[in-house]
């Protein structure tokens, strides 16, 4: 993972450039864009971008409160909460932007994409890293929570509504409440930028296990079927009064013993 330090992130890319490339990376990622014009005016992701950006800058400085106030404005005009205290790497686009939240110690890779009702939250009161970090790469489908100091390796997928707080390696799909490492199935084509957002195809353990279940069973009565009513019955007690009026092989038991006692 490159995600810089507080420190080269300040020197090391101005604040235009940083501007720049997030910008850019909308056009990569979402192909209803198709002006900068556009994308800067009616993107709330890219508004929340911007001022964190700044209001980031406000905080290593020391000035806590305008840092505060900053991501507050930006919340009230894009839905989208950031701690001016995370640290985001180049590239970062959250699609539609409503209701993501991002914790303060937080760290997000370069060229990571977050869908609405994304969560980097916290689970402890400690006050040192308590948010999860996320690698180059990674992508975080809709209404996912990703919880505790945790890190999301690069180029690792989240699928929609999952909560993941544990630890996953690079390059894995995690899927489910609480999330699974599942294996990763074959993705569609990478679109022209290099970038594969064919978010939608993970795999369905439970669809998968169900499918199992169904397979099984289908093959159990077809045995069932296969066998003899007497053979499927032979254990029956024929004394049993029940077993002589509902079990067919009570009733094959007790012809048989009937024509026995003729002879």
């Amino acid at each position: 993972m490159s995600v810089a330090s507080d420190s080269q992130l300040t020197t090391s890319q101005s604040l235009w450039s940083q501007w720049r490339e997030d910008i850019a990376s909308v056009f990569e990622r979402d192909p209803a864009a198709r002006t900068t014009f556009e994308v800067l005016t009616t993107y709330p992701g890219v508004h929340a971008l911007i001022l964190h950006r700044i209001s980031h800058r406000l905080w290593l400085r020391g000035w806590r409160y305008g840092a505060r106030w900053l991501s507050f404005f930006a919340r009230l005009v894009s839905n989208v909460d950031i701690h001016p205290g995370a640290t985001i790497g180049a590239r970062f686009f959250i699609d539609h932007g409503a209701g993501v939240v991002i914790g303060e110690t937080a760290v997000v890779g370069d060229d990571v994409t977050l869908y609405h009702g994304v969560t980097l939250g916290g689970t402890s009161w400690n006050k040192g890293k308590r948010h999860p970090t996320l690698g180059d790469g990674v992508m975080v489908g809709a209404g996912a929570k990703i919880l505790g100091n945790i890190t999301v390796g690069n180029g690792s997928r989240v699928g929609a509504n999952s909560v993941v707080v544990e630890d996953v390696p690079d390059r894995c799909t995690v899927v489910g409440i609480p999330g699974k490492i599942v294996k990763l199935r074959e993705a569609g084509l990478l679109n022209p930028y290099g970038i594969d957002l064919d978010h939608h195809l993970i795999p369905d353990p439970v669809g998968k296990a169900i499918s199992c279940l169904l397979s099984r069973i289908d093959l159990l009565e077809s045995r069932l079927d296969s066998r003899d009513a007497s053979e499927r019955y032979s254990q029956c007690e024929t004394d049993n009064q029940i077993c002589e009026q509902d079990c067919p092989g009570g009733q094959v038991v007790k012809v048989r013993q009937s024509l026995g006692s003729v002879r």
